[in-house]
């Protein structure tokens, strides 16, 4: 862990953060969709495939064993990552949106028509489409938690909609618009005392704060590599041992399986029994260099500098006239969704652009949230660990000369 937060040693792990954008120095700040990828991760890549690639468990020789245990070691450095209880709990997916398509698709074979499910309106689509597509094939009943202006959960309206139908609760840790940190431990102590299991999408969570899957007690938790300085492609979802020994498999192939006949198949054992296929190996291992990185600074370190860009930021924001701030929760993450005067987003986002200034617009993937707020879009600023002050004065300066521009 660093003993002191220097931003400019930490950006030196970054080469396309020197990069310029319109012939202006970049300024990236849509972490809240990616995060840049440091420079060990991608030479932890170039590595493995000059010198370890070769299929993991389906082999005796030299290369499949050292790559398969690279695969193995960023399973157990996950499973710290998160405190969960074993490695069997730990199963690797192409992202976020897949570990809620397995679960929806698995945990929910067993729901039934009339069964209710309990989600938000600040959901990202991914946490919404899949129950959706879940009440087609099986008539399930989704019931929605509202927010209030501020963009905090109406934690009673949350309570009442429990009853003797509901089967599930799923909800974000972190709104990918608003950055709003529920208050999921006691979210999930509610549901339990029901007897109701429960999703988190921890994918804007498990970059920025401690997630710990003993203190929390969720049922599934889901989160993706490229968000936390890893790897595209990759993600984790965690579910307790005695669900996932429950669940039918999610896709059926090599790697699932414990015997196949014609006849009748058995499947592999915890983890092995949700990741058909030949996994994405090489990316797995190299998120484990991402990880190392976080590890390294120090999640607090990270949080604590995060957090002051925030507050800096939005208290800049503030003083453009007509500019407006949707999210202004008591806690909050680095992400800031706003919109200026009756500007559309996405001319603001183009003349951003044009100054070298990297952000976000549109819905975000959550049309049912910009209805409730009654607007298109925003254009969304979302901070990173490498990201500075002079670069919050740049997104500042820029945002003045395109408000005048467009106003």
């Amino acid at each position: 862990m660093m003993d002191k937060y220097d931003v400019n040693k930490i950006r030196e792990d970054f080469p396309i953060l020197s990069r310029e954008v319109a012939g202006k120095p970049m300024v990236y700040l849509d972490n809240g969709a990616t995060s840049q990828t440091p420079r060990r991760v991608v030479e932890e890549i170039e590595r493995i495939y000059t010198h370890t690639k070769a299929n993991v468990h389906r082999g005796v020789h030299t290369l499949s064993q050292e790559m398969t245990d690279m695969q193995e070691q960023t399973r157990e450095k996950i499973r710290s990552y998160i405190n969960a209880s074993s490695i069997e709990e730990v199963i690797f997916t192409r992202g976020t949106t897949e570990g809620i398509n397995l679960v929806a698709s698995s945990f929910g074979s067993r729901f039934k028509e009339g069964d209710e499910i309990i989600l938000t309106v600040m959901e990202h689509h991914a946490n919404i489409v899949p129950w959706q597509l879940l009440r087609d094939r099986t008539g399930i009943v989704i019931r929605v938690v509202d927010i209030n202006d501020k963009g905090e959960l109406d934690l009673d309206q949350y309570r009442s909609l429990f009853n003797d139908r509901t089967v599930m609760a799923s909800f974000c840790h972190v709104s990918n618009v608003l950055g709003t940190v529920n208050p999921v431990k006691e979210m999930v102590e509610f549901a339990h005392s029901r007897n109701v299991p429960v999703l988190i999408d921890g994918a804007q969570a498990a970059p920025h704060m401690y997630v710990d899957m003993q203190d929390i007690d969720c049922d599934f938790y889901v989160f993706s590599s490229h968000k936390m300085y890893g790897p595209t492609g990759i993600g984790v979802l965690y579910g307790k041992k005695k669900w996932l020994e429950e669940m039918p498999p999610y896709q059926g192939g090599g790697e699932m399986i414990g015997k196949v006949t014609f006849e009748h198949t058995t499947y592999a054992d915890l983890p092995f029994k949700f990741e058909a296929g030949t996994p994405d190996f090489v990316d797995i291992a190299a998120l484990s260099k991402g990880i190392d990185f976080i590890e390294e600074i120090g999640m607090d370190n990270i949080a604590v500098h995060e957090k002051e860009l925030l507050d800096y930021t939005q208290k800049k924001m503030m003083e453009i006239p007509g500019l407006r701030i949707y999210g202004t929760a008591a806690h909050k993450d680095a992400v800031i969704s706003f919109l200026v005067g009756n500007i559309h987003p996405y001319d603001l986002g183009l003349l951003l652009d044009k100054q070298g200034v990297e952000v976000r617009t549109g819905h975000h993937c959550a049309m049912p949230l910009m209805d409730r707020f009654g607007i298109p879009g925003t254009v969304r600023v979302s901070f990173a660990a490498y990201n500075t002050i002079e670069e919050a004065d740049a997104l500042i300066a820029a945002l003045k000369r395109a408000v005048a521009i467009l106003g």
